[in-house]
């Protein structure tokens, strides 16, 4: 069945902002209470997606979210008008006003996870909005996420949309590579969770996100077929070196998987497993690339994002490497990039600058939802969501005529950023022609 690999992005809002929200977030802890740069950062997100434009990846927009979400305002007992309750809370509880202002709905391979009709039972695509539960700023995404992706995969026919999980965190697919031969046949879902259900130590330092719990339930609700879900622990390790999420760590494109010696708990046991899975799930081999740490250390990884790439199918049936400049500025990086450009791993490489993003701890793959349709699915898509060189244009004047170029932190307080994100959200879901796709989020 033909099938193809859709990456669906999300617009970066009007409110980006540095606010150190996250623990464990190197870059983000790092970067926390400096000005931030919103029209830069919308801009470099576009310019992303216009990198895969021209490889020939199709792609769709989402919007992005409203700014401030004022139910946790009024929990805190901050009440009045909506200017009132932005000065109230700047004055007495600035951690959450940064809170409810974040933007970080940007990163939307935490939006959810996504089984396609190949891998399931019953033959439709399974979505399940992520509940990021672990982090306060980012659990108040997903009613809107919900939302937004009831807008981009709207035929009940085709896709199956389920509620967020309410027994354990859940970070979405930034936990899940699925792998296969082809996008159009079976694949191996991995779900990869930081903390076990029992036995097996967590990590000491930051928190684990993905619970075992919520990646076992995903594969049963998603209705995996028998082989197709293997889970697997994270190294605590590696989480505490700064991986707070698995693609900081390990990526994968069809039969090609890249990880990092250090990602998985259990090393290359688990390699051979997932090897082994894969030939009887998928009928062929798994190409594993392995990077030791001599080669590259936890710490230059987490620093370069070398694995927070993006692996895509190019026309030629090959295999692009999309990652950030920093790679490129880093000797050890750009060596084993050019090595496996060398090899034929790699068809192509292609450094983007998204220095916002990263300053912020978001990467190429934190920018993108993975989702593979068939054509009949593809055809159900909304077409006013689907980029393209005229839909940029138009976004990037939406950019220009409503974001700020520079956010410090003490601007969260200024009223007037109230309406400004407001109208930006606004002018988003009508130029994508989903209209009011919020008003019940």
């Amino acid at each position: 069945m033909n099938a193809r690999e859709f990456e669906f992005a999300s617009l970066v809002g009007p409110t980006h902002n540095y606010a150190g929200l996250s623990p464990g977030n190197l870059a983000s802890e790092r970067h926390g209470g400096n000005a931030s740069r919103p029209r830069a950062a919308a801009h470099q997100g576009l310019e992303r997606m216009a990198t895969l434009h021209a490889l020939g990846v199709p792609q769709l927009v989402l919007p992005p979210q409203p700014r401030p979400v004022w139910g946790p305002l009024r929990d805190h007992g901050f009440d009045g008008s909506d200017a009132q309750m932005v000065e109230r809370a700047a004055r007495d509880a600035p951690q959450l006003l940064a809170s409810v202002y974040s933007a970080s709905c940007m990163w939307a391979a935490n939006a959810a996870s996504v089984s396609p009709s190949a891998d399931t039972t019953d033959c439709r695509v399974h979505v399940t909005p992520a509940n990021l539960s672990r982090e306060p700023h980012r659990a108040l995404e997903t009613p809107f996420t919900a939302a937004a992706l009831r807008a981009a995969l709207p035929d009940r026919a085709y896709f199956v949309h389920h509620p967020a999980l309410s027994i354990a965190g859940d970070e979405g697919a930034a936990n899940q590579i699925r792998l296969c031969s082809e996008h159009g046949t079976p694949g191996l879902e991995l779900f990869v969770f930081g903390q076990a259900e029992r036995g097996a130590q967590g990590p000491r330092l930051h928190h684990a996100r993905q619970e075992e719990a919520a990646s076992r339930q995903l594969a049963s609700q998603h209705r995996l077929a028998p082989g197709r879900a293997l889970l697997l622990q994270q190294n605590p390790v590696a989480i505490d070196a700064g991986v707070f999420h698995n693609d900081v760590i390990a990526s994968g494109d069809r039969s090609l998987l890249v990880v990092h010696e250090d990602a998985f708990r259990n090393g290359a046991a688990d390699l051979d497993v997932i090897r082994e899975r894969f030939r009887k799930a998928c009928d062929g081999e798994l190409r594993l690339i392995v990077v030791e740490r001599e080669r590259l250390s936890l710490a230059d990884a987490v620093a370069t994002y070398l694995f927070n790439c993006q692996m895509v199918e190019t026309a030629s049936g090959g295999t692009a490497w999309i990652g950030p400049r920093e790679c490129q500025e880093h000797p050890g990086t750009s060596r084993l990039l050019e090595e496996l450009r060398a090899d034929g791993t790699f068809e192509s490489l292609h450094f983007v600058d998204l220095r916002e993003s990263m300053r912020n701890g978001g990467g190429p793959a934190c920018l993108r939802l993975r989702v593979v349709l068939t054509d009949s699915e593809a055809e159900a898509l909304p077409s006013g969501m689907r980029y393209d060189e005229h839909l940029h244009a138009r976004l990037a004047a939406l950019i220009d005529r409503h974001y700020r170029e520079r956010l410090e932190p003490a601007d969260l307080a200024d009223p007037s950023l109230i309406e400004e994100s407001r109208a930006a959200v606004d002018a988003a879901t009508a130029l994508l022609g989903i209209g009011s796709v919020y008003q019940n989020g």
